[in-house]
């Protein structure tokens, strides 16, 4: 009953038409760019998951060092 005042038949159609045409662009934007991204964005992966292990290390660091 809740969901049924704020989703309408209208709206409902909207979001499933809105999120299809994201990802056909998102797509279509990133297979346009995938040159770019292999020259311009290269190891990109690795050097994000040392900087988010990296952080989660600090942030338990001090966790354990405040002694929460």
């Amino acid at each position: 009953m809740f969901l049924n005042a704020y989703f309408t038949t209208g709206r409902i159609i909207f979001m499933i038409f809105f999120i299809v045409s994201f990802i056909a662009l998102m797509i279509y934007s990133y297979r346009k760019d995938i040159k770019n991204h292999e020259r311009y964005y290269k190891n990109t992966g690795k050097k994000v998951l040392i900087y988010g292990i990296l952080v989660i290390a600090i942030f338990v660091a001090i966790r354990i060092l405040a002694g929460n």
